[in-house]
């Protein structure tokens, strides 16, 4: 049992990597089609395109694996079936359950090698990658840096902390320290709320002290609004936007917490913590699936029909679970059902036609 366990999850091994490969160098490829009208702009060239979408790599490798899981798997126990070999090890005494563990302990192994890289690897390369490309095509010199929950930016001598991100794209609870070029702290401004607007930055319930010189005492004043023109590319902003995929389960599991602390809406982040736990399931579901149709309907068609259908298999899910997700956002739909439904439906699916095919 050992050699058809050897054997069996050498080729299902080889058919996810094939079909990884393609996937994943296919998007790559149109990420750098996407890439060559910004070549060009101020210091974003070339070579600095091919390592931003360098570093989307291990991204694609995490989103396409269970849709390479299915074809991978469809097409080489496809070719073992037209190959009669499948009907040798059942004539051997070889059940459909037992070849069904063979492909499974390999895809277990490949699902876990997937969510590390999901976890520990595409979260910090794509973060990194889209800080380096805003900033290579800033059109301005300053530095920027993002901690834990805000971002910090250097604006000339003047600095600036941005501790909030609305949804409507405008930032809370501002803070800005202006300093001569001594490096003498003049002035510090708290703002509740700021937008971009006109080539300006718009300040909302504005509280202003500038610092007194010598025995001067600190002058405070109050702004229902002001404007602060400022070099600062609300562009280069947006790459701190705490985006779901930028995190890792124990991120979003901190950051959800973070946002119910301070009273913000964190529906879509709880979704994408439960959608990440998932994801072993679905991975695992979609290699399960493809047993039942190489051995059922499937057996006598051609190669080519199998990789269609399991194209279906994945835009169906692809479209279920957006949908899914869109009834939790919107609707308020449970997001632990609207995470794990989809999965669960096709692993059903699986399981009713697996037992046809054992019969």
């Amino acid at each position: 049992m050992r050699q058809i366990d050897k054997y069996i999850g050498r080729n299902v091994f080889t058919g996810i990597l094939l079909v990884l490969l393609i996937l994943v160098g296919l998007f790559t490829f149109f990420s750098f089609i996407d890439e060559i009208d910004d070549i060009g702009k101020q210091s974003y060239g070339i070579w600095q395109a091919v390592q931003y979408i360098g570093l989307e790599i291990p991204r694609h490798i995490y989103d396409l694996f269970p849709t390479a899981a299915l074809l991978g798997s469809l097409i080489m126990l496809g070719v073992l079936a037209s190959n009669s070999e499948l009907t040798v090890m059942r004539a051997s005494g070889i059940s459909i359950t037992r070849i069904a563990l063979s492909v499974l302990k390999i895809g277990g192994l490949l699902t876990l090698v997937a969510m590390l890289i999901g976890e520990f690897i595409a979260p910090y390369s794509e973060q990194y990658g889209q800080e380096q490309r805003a900033l290579a095509q800033s059109e301005k010199d300053y530095m920027a840096f993002s901690s834990r929950y805000s971002f910090w930016a250097r604006d000339q001598q003047n600095f600036i902390n941005i501790r909030t991100i609305l949804p409507n794209g405008g930032f809370g609870q501002i803070a800005l320290y202006e300093f001569t070029p001594e490096q003498t702290l003049t002035r510090v401004t708290y703002a509740q709320t700021a937008h971009y607007e006109a080539g300006q930055w718009v300040l909302n319930q504005v509280e202003k002290v500038t610092m007194g010189t010598g025995a001067t005492e600190a002058k405070r004043e109050f702004l229902p609004q002001t404007t602060w023109k400022a070099i600062l590319d609300p562009e280069l902003i947006k790459i701190v936007v705490v985006k779901p995929r930028k995190l890792s389960s124990l991120g979003l599991y901190h950051y959800i917490q973070y946002l119910k602390q301070n009273g913000q809406e964190s529906a879509q982040y709880e979704l994408a913590f439960w959608t990440r736990l998932a994801y072993p399931l679905l991975a695992i579901t979609m290699i399960f699936l493809a047993i039942p149709f190489v051995f059922g309907s499937l057996r006598n068609v051609a190669i080519g029909q199998r990789i269609l259908v399991g194209a279906f298999l994945g835009i169906g899910f692809h479209m279920l679970n957006q949908i899914f997700g869109h009834l939790a956002i919107v609707y308020h739909f449970p997001v632990l059902l609207s995470a794990f439904l989809p999965p669960l439906l096709f692993l059903s699916i699986a399981l009713l036609m697996m037992r046809r095919a054992v019969r």
